[in-house]
């Protein structure tokens, strides 16, 4: 078994270093053609990575070598509370349900995702079935649809290994019209060899592992608790699940892996080489965004950032957000970005404007500017990331657009808050960046905001230094980095639920407050509980790196 092969970005890079840039050169002639014209020297590779491209259908390949069980294969367990293993870099190729069974298949109809695989547990038959979670805006979904009306299963291979381009092309947001073994052949600078007589979906002959089967698209079974990306377990819940058909490994086979839990982790390289990748395609698909960053502290859905322009009255001097609000509700229209459930999107006009990846300076923006009175538009009853507890259901939740432009409002308070006088059930306030404070508490929200807003309008002068007040659980904990209140802030909370504030008004159906905000980011009955790590695994790892340990040359 092998970890960390995507260990750190420029271990990433090292891996596509003949590659990568070609492959970015071809994303930015499909962007803009005429680019060709204006640089040819640029795109001279253009043919040559057009050509790799294409898959290759061959009759056999090395993953054939031998067949096993599941049981054989490595049984990972990644949290104390998994309900068992799982696979967690699967390479998931799903194919329209076939017409004809001695048909090869279309290799551009077919869908190559990553989704966790359950190997063992819940009700699964030993050998025979293996769970397959799946959740919203995933390409597989498609040949589920297809499958339900030609009432008819669809098949599936699961591969693992072979050129780590796979394993990146497995979790790449592309368009529905450019396939994932296509960019993979670019990636890995050579056609992505096919085995397509197999009786149920394609095999990756270069794969070290492939299991192979059907999916049912009528029958689901338990699938979990699983530790996720959040931080948090994902419960158990039912999902499709897979027959298997065979499995089969080449000689020596490494079965790759990697442990998901609270970000950062080795998944975060992912998103930015996906950021590398794709950032340019942004403008061209959303005109007047510059920008998107999906924030992987908070988890990556639950929090977007994004940087956009007011465009079409530059002879007007705006008091509000306009064309901002405009493109933020095009980011939502957007694939996996529609199940974000904060999105903060701020005028790129402005010479000063911050990075999108300073999450300090970028919020302290955010906090000086934010319009209380008018920039905080809610979507309630709406869809929210299937591992995403904080809402009212599973998949169903809130979400929150702030569009910030114009001129600086208020000054933050960036001292201690140990002069701010709250009432007697509010505790521990810190200051966990300018303008934003978090304290403890064991009332209600509506009773805290009680709490809040009587101080507040004696103490006007410290009221308008902050911004936002987040109840928290352990404000020590919270305001330790600014990484915590991320988490802490937005995995924790549902908008139309747990945000209120000081002073608080609804004019023409429109929410506004005088301020600050009070965001309840408390946890909640109905949450998945956080990920703990086990202590004798923890024991382990600490002796690997301990003087004289195996590790400790590395440290």
């Amino acid at each position: 078994m092998v970890s960390n092969l995507f260990g750190s970005l420029d271990q990433a890079r090292f891996l596509f270093r003949h590659t990568f840039d070609r492959v970015r050169r071809a994303i930015e002639l499909k962007i803009d053609p005429s680019a060709f014209f204006r640089n040819p020297l640029r795109y001279v590779s253009a043919p040559s990575t057009a050509w790799t491209m294409l898959p290759k259908h061959v009759s056999s390949g090395s993953v054939l070598a031998n067949s096993c069980q599941i049981d054989d294969l490595p049984h990972l367990i990644s949290w104390p509370n998994d309900g068992g293993p799982f696979v967690t870099l699967p390479q998931v190729l799903s194919c329209p349900p076939q017409t004809s069974p001695n048909q090869p298949t279309n290799l551009s109809h077919c869908n190559l995702g990553m989704y966790r695989i359950q190997l063992s547990g819940n009700e699964y038959t030993t050998n025979q079935q293996i769970g397959l979670h799946y959740q919203l805006h995933r390409g597989i979904g498609i040949h589920h649809q297809q499958a339900l009306v030609a009432g008819k299963p669809f098949p599936v291979t699961i591969t693992l290994g072979g050129h780590p381009a796979m394993t990146l092309a497995a979790v790449m947001p592309l368009p529905e019209n450019v396939g994932e073994l296509t960019f993979a052949g670019a990636l890995a600078g050579h056609r992505i060899p096919m085995i397509t007589q197999n009786p149920t979906a394609p095999i990756y002959a270069d794969a070290d592992f492939a299991i192979c089967g059907v999916v049912d698209p009528n029958s689901l079974k338990p699938e979990g608790p699983f530790g996720d990306h959040l931080g948090y377990y994902a419960l158990t819940h039912p999902f499709p699940w897979m027959q298997v058909t065979k499995v089969y490994h080449r000689k020596d086979a490494i079965w790759p892996f990697t442990v998901v839990g609270r970000p950062p982790q080795e998944d975060t390289t992912f998103g930015e080489l996906i950021h590398e990748l794709t950032g340019p395609i942004i403008p061209t698909v959303l005109p007047g965004v510059r920008g998107v960053h999906a924030v992987d502290v908070a988890g990556v859905h639950p929090l977007l950032l994004a940087i956009g322009s007011e465009r079409y009255t530059p002879y007007l001097k705006l008091n509000r957000p306009q064309e901002l609000l405009t493109q933020a509700n095009a980011i939502l229209g957007q694939g996996q970005m529609s199940l974000a459930k904060y999105l903060f999107i701020i005028d790129g006009n402005d010479a000063n404007a911050p990075s999108l990846y300073d999450l300090e300076a970028f919020f302290q923006w955010v906090f000086e500017r934010i319009d209380l009175s008018n920039d905080l538009h809610f979507h309630t009853k709406t869809t929210i990331d299937t591992l995403d507890y904080s809402g009212e259901g599973w998949n169903q939740g809130s979400k929150l657009v702030v569009p910030i432009n114009g001129a600086k409002r208020r000054d933050l308070l960036t001292s201690s808050p140990g002069d701010l006088r709250l009432g007697p059930d509010l505790h521990h306030p810190k200051l966990c960046s300018p303008g934003s404070i978090a304290i403890e508490t064991k009332l209600s929200l509506d009773a805290a905001v009680e709490q809040i807003t009587a101080p507040m309008s004696s103490q006007k002068d410290l009221a308008k230094q902050i911004a936002i007040i987040t109840l928290v659980d352990d404000s020590t904990f919270t305001s330790r980095s600014f990484n915590n209140w991320i988490w802490v802030a937005f995995t924790r909370s549902n908008p139309a639920t747990d945000l209120r504030g000081v002073g608080e008004n609804t004019l023409h159906k429109h929410w506004s407050c005088s301020g600050p905000l009070v965001l309840d980011a408390r946890v909640k009955p109905h949450h998945a509980p956080p990920l703990i790590e086990s202590p004798e695994v923890s024991k382990k790892i600490d002796a690997l790196a301990a003087q004289g340990g195996p590790l400790a040359k590395y440290l």
